[in-house]
């Protein structure tokens, strides 16, 4: 069994513990169809990214390569959806701006990043402070089939369409 483990929040003295071939765990967050969505709801198969900002210039260039991608996913019968701690309002934006086909999903309270582990501790110009790891899962039928951790944007989502392709 293969685990995916990430400290949340150093020193907090907590560890998640993302398994392999295991249920996935259960959200309901906000999105911006105007309404919930719910993971225990979806019966196939769904690409969850964990992006850390709207309107920010590796989130943007992950986005719209998801979304170029969209129509190759749904044809292997996968939804797509993108989570971060930004707003509905901040999302709406943002899916307009880029014409994001695929649904955006606010975390504002952290929840469900907390529970898939990608709320962790980053550095960036030497600075130390929490904030969403760049983490992608694929599910299907709520079972984790794969995780990327820490994802560097450059080919990322075909590399995920890629590992989908490879399924069949």
């Amino acid at each position: 069994m293969v685990c995916h483990q990430m400290w949340i929040g150093k020193g907090c003295g907590m560890k998640m513990k993302i398994k392999l071939n295991k249920n996935a765990p259960n959200f309901k967050l906000k999105s911006t169809n105007s309404n919930n969505f719910e993971l225990s709801k979806l019966k196939g198969g769904l690409v969850i990214y964990f992006y850390p900002r709207d309107n920010t210039p590796g989130c943007t260039l992950e986005t719209i390569d998801f979304s170029k991608l969209y129509k190759k996913f749904k044809s292997l019968k996968y939804e797509v959806v993108g989570i971060s701690k930004d707003s509905i309002e901040s999302h709406l934006g943002f899916k307009k701006r880029f014409k994001v086909p695929f649904h955006l999903l606010s975390d504002e309270k952290i929840l469900v990043q907390k529970k898939y582990g990608v709320w962790g501790m980053k550095s960036f110009l030497g600075k130390k402070f929490m904030g969403t790891v760049r983490s992608t899962f694929v599910l299907n039928k709520g079972k984790i089939l794969k995780v990327w951790s820490n994802v560097r944007v450059k080919g990322h989502a075909q590399e995920v369409l890629d590992f989908l392709k490879s399924q069949k």
